[in-house]
C-alpha cells in the first residue's frame, strides 16, 4: 500500500475512533494507531474496534498504566523471564526459562504478569518515553530441561492471546530452543490458537544451520553465553527503566 493510502486509512481509523470515544486522539501517536490497522489488513472499521476493545480492557485491567513488580511477586520469585539488550535488528530481546515455570495457582496473577513482561519489554526500547518504530519483541522460549510438571499449554495460550489481541504488531520474531519430543502434540495444540500472522513469526530451532541463524538474527551481544553469545543473563526485576513501563504512545 502506498504512503498517501496509508495516511488516508489512518485518517479515517483516527476520526472512527474520534466519534465512539467521544474525544481527541491526540494522546495516541501514528505509530500505534497504525499497529491496529496493520494487524487488521488496512481495514479501518476493523482497526477501530480493536482499538476501542484494547482501551477498554487496558482501562480496566491496567488501571495504573503498567503492572508493578508488588502485584506479581509469586511470578517474579521463580525468575524464568530475562530482558536482555537488544537484537542485531534493535528489537528488545527476552528469554523465558520454561524448567521454572510451573502451573500457577493464581491466574489472575499471571494474566498480570504477562502483561508486566510485555509492557516493561516493549518501554525497554522507548526513546524519552515514546515509541520509534522498533519496539518488536524478540523472544527466546528455551525448552531445554524441562519435564512434565513444566508444561502449561493454558500459560502458551494466554501469552500468545494477549499478544494478538492487546499487542497487535508487537513480536518480531520467536524462536523455539530446545523442544522435546513429548512437547510437539502441545505445541500442535497451542498453534491451533494462534493467527497465521503469529504462526509466520514463529520458528523451532531443530538444528545447527537455524542455530547459527538464531545467532545471527538476535545477536552475539543480547544472547548469553549458554546460547552462543556474549551476554550475562539479567532477570527483568533487575531492569531498571526510566519511566513507568506504560505502553501508551
Amino acid at each position: 500500500m502506498e504512503k498517501t493510502q496509508e495516511t488516508s486509512q489512518l485518517s479515517k481509523m483516527r476520526k472512527a475512533v474520534e466519534k465512539q470515544l467521544g474525544s481527541s486522539t491526540e494522546n495516541y501517536g501514528d505509530i500505534m494507531l497504525m499497529r491496529f490497522l496493520i494487524a487488521r489488513s488496512m481495514d479501518p472499521v476493523k482497526a477501530t474496534k480493536m482499538f476501542i476493545d484494547w482501551k477498554k480492557w487496558r482501562e480496566e485491567f491496567v488501571p495504573l498504566g503498567y503492572i508493578p513488580d508488588s502485584q506479581v511477586p509469586d511470578q517474579l520469585e521463580s525468575k524464568k523471564i530475562f530482558l536482555q539488550s537488544f537484537s542485531t535488528n534493535g528489537h528488545p530481546v527476552v528469554i523465558i526459562k520454561t524448567n521454572r515455570h510451573f502451573t500457577p495457582k493464581d491466574q489472575l496473577q499471571f494474566k498480570k504478569f504477562v502483561v508486566h513482561v510485555l509492557d516493561k519489554t516493549i518501554a525497554s526500547a522507548f526513546k524519552e518515553g515514546r515509541e520509534i518504530e522498533n519496539e518488536k519483541l524478540v523472544v527466546v522460549l528455551d525448552l531445554g530441561n524441562i519435564g512434565y510438571k513444566n508444561i502449561d499449554a493454558r500459560a502458551l495460550i494466554t501469552g500468545f492471546q494477549f499478544l494478538q489481541s492487546y499487542y497487535p504488531e508487537r513480536l518480531a520474531k520467536l524462536f523455539i530452543l530446545s523442544m522435546p519430543w513429548f512437547f510437539v502434540s502441545v505445541w500442535k495444540m497451542v498453534s491451533h490458537f494462534l493467527e497465521q500472522a503469529t504462526l509466520d513469526k514463529i520458528v523451532i530451532v531443530s538444528n545447527e544451520d537455524e542455530h547459527e541463524s538464531f545467532i545471527k538474527e538476535v545477536g552475539k551481544d543480547a544472547l548469553p553465553e549458554e546460547y552462543g553469545g556474549r551476554a550475562k543473563v539479567v532477570a527483568i526485576q533487575d531492569v531498571k527503566l526510566v519511566q513507568s513501563p506504560t505502553v501508551v504512545d
